[in-house]
């Protein structure tokens, strides 16, 4: 019997044996049948997730972001023990005890799911943080057994090959949370706009919350299972010890709010970011930009992007209601249902603009004699009184307008969908707005580095993303003349040499007729000065100049100054018929008032890459002794000026001062309003198709431009002077209004002559004078010049030193000098 039953024994011991082998054999077969194709989990390794690109401000505040998948990495030694403690107690509490697989967990979740068979509720998972980083690194989302196994296989080879640490690691940072967010830190910006160390329990727990169904527990449209969800991680917080009874009872009674990331430390600066985002990609390519991580450290000061948005939007709207209303945006049936028909036309790009008071949509509903009553898209009501549109007159050909409206029918009919604005919180009274049709362009950067400061490419980047500052070429008219008389200063006439402003005609070359260039008003003012002449914008003086120097000399200091890359040899040219940008001019200007050093614009200070190591720097100067980790009484690092010279520092504060001149004198005396030390010059192409104003401080340049993107006449009285001016003036107030009026610096060598500003030749006691600068030999000496007039417009002159020789020589045209292109204009700029 016993023999028997031991035989009994040893048959049982055998089959199990057998099944255990056949067991092993299958599940290793399972192994290696689904080991065949796996990935390389060691890839893990070197693992660099896509990583969202930073743009900053200059001070620091956030610019823009550029992300295929919003994630910003953070290594585990950086991110709080709160944050980890709150991901573990949510989604594997025993993650630093088991190998990969939290079989106890597997059990209880066996049977909790038996247990809810046939009821409603989801299936309860056991996953851990390991087999999560296998799937969502390696594997993807497939549902089935297959899949599973291959999980399981990963998951034991990623616990063998890394650290808890590193697995730890690429989970907080790959996992998707909601809102575009991928990882613990995107999330915390995103949600709360808050880095990791600065968020309270509360917060930590409602990411925590996040990883098994995002969707879930939206904070906003899903409040109530979001609060439910994130108490649900604190008492699980709560339970493992990681936060007190006081931190959990509080964080319970916290409702949950998020904060908006546009709400915190930004900046807006459409115009700006697209041109460094453009950047960008040609220096690093697509991949660096969308997914590298790049930190970038951008040359904008936001306080003055925000002073030239307003001055740029609040010119654009002077100008526009000066020729006139344009009509509604659309009419609809207001008999009916109007509420509902104003909801229906979609809202103009251009009407929310960042900077201004908001502007909104209405429907006009009905008028009297005083007032139009209009509704508007909450369906509230308003009016528009009488007062509020005695700007919009009809406008008719080449942006003229006809007489005042005498009653609000006159503007508009019922039905007519227009943009208001509120004049007053509450009082329902609304003014009638109208969205420019006009284009134009603010650029201030810094003329020492060529810093980009602020620009603004236009009245909206909704409703255009071409940047009138940088795209767009167009003629600049008189701003071009500078170059024209630093040419002559360069070439050693003075600022008193006296030229003839008279007619004057070139000879442009066989089969071609004589070009006749004019003033502005078409007038003569005889022999004047350098000074007075660009004072003055005078077309003739400026015209008979280049003849005289040679449009060639012209041309070739233009490029150096980096005005255009290559000026065509025409004569019209001197009078700024060619084409530029804003930025280029505006730079240009700048390399007068800071010595005649080269300077090329920039909008990028510094990139670094993910792990902060420096890739770009726009200062490359050595700097001896500026990596100092500390300073004990030891002279500071001098810093090399190795900026080439593009004209000399003489010449170049010569046309400062002349350019300061204008503003005092000259066309740009709406600039004398900034109260402070400005030099510049207005300048309007043929027809007031485009008007300009460049101008500087010692330490700021800025440039305004304005004009229609299909160019056409602004207006016949509509110059550089009435249009761009008051917009750089009404900037430059606001930059420097808590600067002081330092004067323009005057580098050594100069002399200092007090003339009569008119004849340039030396003031008598009690005569009205200026000092003006004359490079040693220069000065003018003697009795005042005599005129000899001739038929010819030319002149002799006595007693007037080196510039009597020179005098003759221009009085009248000379063979040579170029001809201007087909299509030009006879008269170049005008102001």
């Amino acid at each position: 019997m016993q023999r028997r039953y031991m035989r009994f024994l040893g048959f049982i011991f055998g089959a199990f044996a057998i099944l255990a082998i056949v067991g092993l054999l299958a599940v290793l077969g399972a192994v290696h049948f689904y080991s065949r194709d796996l990935p390389d989990y060691r890839q893990l390794a070197v693992y660099e997730p896509p990583v969202t690109t930073r743009l900053h401000a200059g001070d620091g505040s956030l610019l823009a972001e550029y992300a295929r998948e919003r994630r910003l990495f953070v290594p585990i030694t950086a991110i709080p023990p709160q944050v980890i403690g709150a991901f573990l107690s949510a989604e594997d509490k025993s993650f630093y005890e088991h190998g990969g697989i939290d079989f106890s967990g597997v059990i209880r979740a066996l049977f909790t799911n038996l247990r809810n068979m046939g009821s409603d509720r989801r299936p309860v998972g056991a996953s851990t943080i390991t087999q999560q980083v296998a799937k969502n690194f390696l594997l993807g989302n497939e549902v089935s057994y297959g899949r599973k196994i291959r999980e399981a296989i990963l998951t034991f080879r990623i616990e063998r090959t890394f650290s808890k640490d590193r697995i730890l690691e690429l989970y907080l940072n790959e996992i998707y949370l909601g809102m575009g967010s991928y990882g613990v830190a995107a999330a915390s910006l995103n949600y709360f706009d808050k880095p990791l160390d600065k968020l309270s329990v509360a917060e930590i727990a409602y990411l925590a919350a996040l990883p098994k169904a995002p969707s879930n527990y939206h904070p906003i449209k899903q409040r109530e299972a979001a609060t439910t969800r994130r108490n649900w991680v604190l008492d699980r917080m709560y339970e493992d010890g990681r936060i007190t009874q006081e931190q959990w009872q509080e964080a319970k009674a916290t409702p949950l709010t998020v904060r908006d990331a546009s709400q915190g430390n930004t900046t807006r600066a459409d115009y700006f970011a697209e041109e460094v985002r453009r950047e960008i990609v040609s220096l690093y390519g697509d991949a660096a930009l969308y997914e590298g991580g790049l930190s970038v450290r951008t040359s904008i000061d936001p306080a003055m992007q925000a002073l030239a948005e307003k001055a740029l939007r609040e010119g654009l709207i002077d100008y526009d209601r000066r020729h006139g209303w344009r009509g509604p945006i659309t009419r609809i049936d207001a008999a009916t249902d109007w509420l509902a028909a104003l909801r229906e036309v979609p809202i103009p790009p251009g009407l929310i603009v960042p900077g201004i008071k908001p502007w909104r949509m209405a429907v006009v509903l009905s008028s009297d004699a005083k007032a139009a009553s209009i509704g508007l898209l909450d369906g509230a009501k308003g009016t528009i009184p009488l007062s509020e549109l005695t700007w919009a007159r009809p406008t008719t050909a080449n942006q003229g307008v006809g007489g005042a409206p005498r009653k609000p029918g006159d503007v508009f009919k019922v039905g007519d969908v227009v943009a208001v604005e509120e004049l007053k919180a509450g009082e329902g009274v609304f003014g009638l707005r109208q969205i420019p049709n006009v284009g134009g362009a603010l650029v201030a950067l810094d003329p020492h580095t060529g810093r980009v400061l602020a620009m603004v490419g236009g009245w909206s980047y909704n409703e255009s993303q071409f940047n009138r500052a940088t795209q767009a070429l167009r003629q600049p008219g008189s701003t071009f003349k500078p170059f024209v008389y630093a040419t002559a200063l360069e070439s050693g006439l003075t600022p008193s040499t006296l030229v003839m402003d008279s007619p004057f005609v070139a000879d442009q070359g066989p089969g071609m007729p004589p070009w006749r260039p004019a003033n502005y008003g078409h007038d003569f003012l005889g022999a004047i000065t350098l000074r007075v002449a660009l004072e003055k914008s005078r077309n003739l003086v400026t015209a008979r100049l280049a003849y005289y120097l040679g449009i060639d000399k012209v041309k070739a200091l233009a490029e150096r100054f980096g005005v255009v890359i290559d000026l065509p040899p025409y004569l019209a040219m001197s009078l700024g018929a060619g084409e530029t940008t804003l930025l280029r001019m505006t730079a240009a200007y700048g390399q007068f008032v800071n010595g005649g050093k080269k300077i090329t614009p920039s909008f990028i200070d510094r990139v670094q890459d993910r792990r902060g190591r420096t890739v770009f720097k726009h200062d490359m100067r050595p700097c001896e002794g500026c990596g100092a980790t500390s300073f004990s009484d030891q002279a500071p690092p001098v810093i090399p000026d190795n900026r080439p010279e593009v004209i000399d520092a003489g010449t170049a504060y010569q046309m400062v001062s002349i350019l300061q001149g204008v503003v005092e004198r000259g066309t740009g005396g709406r600039v004398r309003a900034v109260g402070k030390p400005i030099a510049g010059k207005t300048g309007t192409s043929n027809d007031s198709k485009d008007v300009w104003f460049i101008g500087f401080s010692p330490d700021l340049v800025a440039g305004v431009f304005v004009g229609f993107d299909q160019p056409r006449t602004l207006g016949g009285k509509e110059t550089g002077g009435v249009v761009a001016a008051p917009i750089f003036r009404d900037f430059m107030k606001a930059a420097l209004a808590d600067k002081p009026g330092i004067p323009f610096r005057i580098p050594p060598g100069l002399r200092f002559v007090r003339v009569n500003p008119a004849t340039g030749a030396p003031a008598g006691p009690g005569e009205r004078a200026i000092f003006e600068a004359f490079k040693p030999g220069t000065e003018p000496f003697g009795s005042r010049p005599v005129l000899d007039g001739s038929a010819d417009g030319s002149f002799t002159m006595d007693g007037f030193g080196n510039d009597s020789d020179f005098l003759g020589a221009i009085g009248a045209p000379s063979p040579g000098g170029g001809a201007p292109a087909a299509g030009d204009s006879a008269t170049g700029g005008l102001y």
